[in-house]
């Protein structure tokens, strides 16, 4: 049935799974971040998606624009930076749960030495990035 899989069930409407291996490495980025498409344009009003930081890594400073954002924490403690100047912080640690509103300017910091490994999930089918030059400043022209 190709790289996802499909059923449908007694209402007509299909149940989609995407096997671990076939999460791929591709939705917007920022540096420092890895972002991997889970479940990325099969609805047009959610996706999911995986953000893995190295060690001692931080993003850019973003937003996901109209996209409210569901962060879980999989794996490593890590940090979100948002507010005036990335001045308040929200740490997070496995089973952590946190929702960052629409266009609110943060930034993922890992200062651990383990990778930190977050599940996302976005309201909107294709995941949205806007990099910033830095806090209360406009986007970057590189997108």
């Amino acid at each position: 049935m190709g790289s996802s899989e499909s059923k449908v069930n007694t209402t007509g409407r299909t149940v989609e799974q995407t096997k671990a291996s076939e999460v791929k490495t591709g939705t917007g980025q920022t540096e420092g971040m890895i972002r991997q498409a889970a479940i990325v344009g099969k609805s047009d009003r959610i996706c999911g998606t995986l953000m893995r930081a190295q060690p001692h890594s931080s993003s850019a400073v973003h937003h996901h624009a109209e996209q409210d954002t569901i962060v879980y924490g999989v794996s490593g403690r890590g940090t979100i930076a948002f507010g005036p100047n990335g001045q308040n912080r929200v740490e997070m640690n496995p089973g952590d749960w946190a929702i960052i509103p629409a266009y609110a300017e943060h930034q993922e910091i890992n200062d651990g030495d383990e990778e930190v490994v977050w599940a996302i999930v976005r309201s909107g089918g294709t995941p949205a990035v806007v990099n910033l030059k830095g806090w209360g400043q406009p986007p970057r022209e590189d997108q």
